[in-house]
């Protein structure tokens, strides 16, 4: 297995790699009734890719449906849905986006990225742990907290849904 520096020095890495989503999660997790249950949830469609260049910079995508939430209850799935959430019929999307990469220690990369939903983008730092599978994949692991009103989701009924979430990505991708 080669290291993430390793990765990034090879000429033969330059170029598109794609998410592989049969072998990658993104989800989410947060507490609710006043603290007290945890809603644990993820998502089920979302594609991207990410590129290597020849003078070593990392930039790429991923796009995820929001309409794919999944809690596991229908009724809390379509609230999320709503306008009072994500308003999945005007905002279909949700994105991130890595415009730099700089390696902090072994495989260990802070990612500057930025996420937006329902049309508002934030600046999103990344920690990230990179993995150089056996296959050739790469596995590129990251969670942070977001903080939902900075993306003018609502639907905090008193008091019930704390105003953080933690989302978190475990995504593999094949050379494309």
């Amino acid at each position: 297995m080669a290291s993430t520096q390793e990765l990034l020095s090879n000429p033969a890495s330059v170029g598109v790699w794609t998410v592989d989503p049969g072998r990658s999660s993104i989800g989410f997790k947060a507490k609710s009734m006043w603290g007290m249950a945890p809603v644990k949830g993820h998502f089920a469609e979302f594609s991207g890719d990410g590129q290597i260049t020849d003078t070593q910079t990392v930039f790429g995508r991923i796009d995820v449906k929001a309409t794919s939430v999944n809690t596991k209850i229908r009724k809390r799935d379509d609230h999320l849905r709503s306008a009072d959430f994500f308003e999945v019929d005007k905002f279909p999307d949700i994105s991130v986006v890595v415009t730099s990469a700089e390696g902090i220690d072994g495989d260990i990369v802070d990612l500057r990225a930025q996420l937006t939903v329902k049309g508002t983008a934030v600046a999103l730092p990344l920690r990230t742990k990179v993995a150089v599978l056996d296959d050739g994949a790469v596995r590129v692991t990251a969670e942070a907290t977001v903080d939902r009103r900075d993306f003018g989701v609502d639907g905090n009924l008193m008091g019930m849904i704390p105003d953080k979430a933690t989302i978190s990505g475990d995504v593999v991708f094949r050379r494309g």
